[in-house]
């Protein structure tokens, strides 16, 4: 029970200024119907290897997409903590670090959940065909993964001692290329032999491939588990890695 008092308390912590800042909701929600249209008009030539309208291959590879590099960049506003000093008073709290963790990458995810059911809805009279259970089940395994990538962003953000541009250097020059080669905007069927075998060896291929499952409708398959267990092996590591990285630091 006090983990996940813990938790709420962390998450109402940090959801309280994102709620307030209207404006960055706004943009939130603006930004993924820019990729739907002026993106998906693109690939209506492409062949999607999968069945269906383009949005129903796009949809989840961009709502990935949309996950990680928030859950990615989310440590950038620890490092503004970490120089003011407020994150180490929160650390003198008897509080659960992994439940601080969680809690923090909620308020991220939160957000993300609300942008990804809108997108959703006005998707589906444009070809969008909707299949609610499998669906839901897809932004939940994206809940896991976000968990996992913050608690991750939040270590490297603690490990790089207030340096803002060396965070975000690292971060975004991890997070590209696991975009790239997790086939997130066009299919990796198409790509040249070398780039399809390196894409099998990017985590975040069979989460992509998971979700595009399950926005088909899949649910009891191989590539959906495959998905699964890429998702909590995330979470597990990363917030194993972010909760010593936490216990250790010296701010």
């Amino acid at each position: 029970m006090n983990f996940v008092q813990d938790t709420l308390v962390s998450f109402r912590r940090e959801i309280g200024p994102t709620l307030r800042s209207w404006y960055y909701i706004l943009f939130g929600i603006i930004q993924p119907l820019l990729y739907l249209g002026l993106f998906v008009p693109l690939l209506t030539s492409v062949p999607m290897g999968g069945e269906g309208h383009p949005l129903q291959w796009f949809v989840p590879g961009m709502i990935v997409m949309l996950v990680l590099f928030t859950t990615v960049s989310c440590g950038w506003a620890l490092t503004e903590e970490l120089m003011s000093g407020s994150f180490e008073r929160f650390l003198a709290t008897p509080m659960s670090r992994p439940a601080m963790l969680i809690g923090r990458a909620l308020k991220e995810l939160a957000p993300l959940l609300a942008q990804a059911l809108i997108v959703i809805g006005l998707a589906a009279p444009f070809g969008l065909v909707l299949h609610p259970v499998t669906m839901l089940f897809g932004l939940l395994l994206l809940l896991v993964f976000g968990v996992g990538v913050a608690a991750l962003s939040y270590a490297l953000a603690i490990a790089s001692k207030h340096d803002g541009g060396l965070f975000y250097m690292v971060s975004h020059s991890v997070a590209l290329p696991l975009m790239l080669l997790g086939g997130v905007l066009l299919p990796m069927d198409m790509a040249p032999g070398w780039l399809y075998t390196a894409s099998r060896f990017n985590p975040l291929t069979y989460l992509v491939e998971a979700e595009r499952a399950l926005f088909l409708g899949e649910l009891y398959s191989a590539t959906v588990l495959n998905g699964v267990i890429v998702a909590f092996l995330v979470a597990g590591v990363g917030l194993l890695v972010g909760a010593m990285t936490i216990r250790r630091a010296t701010l």
